[in-house]
């Protein structure tokens, strides 16, 4: 796959700020990773406050993990004067989200001006053993600058 050329060249600066003001991800422990242009990685520690009646990562959760990691994978290569917002998404459980941390990936699958589709995945991750527990694909919309 061609690398992508983002528009602003300060997107990384940009997007931590972003990431910084989400009070879902504050909330959730999850933390933004790996920014690189199309590209974005959260990750998060276990926590029984996020579980499910067996224990496992909520769903929900799961969802918002990928939703957010595709949104700034998107982010990266939208103008400096604009929002970024979820128009729609599909998920795959593929296994229980189990284990100590977890790390949800987003990448752009195909970016244009107004729409970016992305792939998402979450994965959980125990020792040095990692399981693919979801995948997602996303499309998002660049808002541009007011």
């Amino acid at each position: 796959m061609k690398p992508f050329s983002p528009s602003d060249p300060n997107f990384e600066t940009r997007i931590r700020a972003s990431a910084g003001m989400q009070g879902v991800l504050s909330t959730l422990g999850a933390e933004l990773e790996l920014v690189h242009a199309g590209e974005a990685h959260l990750t998060a520690l276990y926590d029984a406050r996020f579980s499910q009646q067996d224990g496992f990562l909520h769903a929900g959760i799961v969802t918002t993990l990928m939703d957010s990691a595709c949104g700034y994978a998107a982010f990266t290569l939208m103008p400096a004067a604009s929002r970024v917002l979820s128009v729609e998404f599909k998920v795959n459980l593929l296994s229980p989200a189990r284990g100590p941390r977890f790390r949800a990936e987003g990448r752009v699958i195909k970016h244009g001006r107004t729409l970016t589709v992305c792939e998402g995945k979450l994965f959980s991750i125990e020792k040095e053993e990692e399981t693919l527990c979801a995948i997602m694909q996303a499309t998002m919309i660049c808002i541009r600058g007011e």
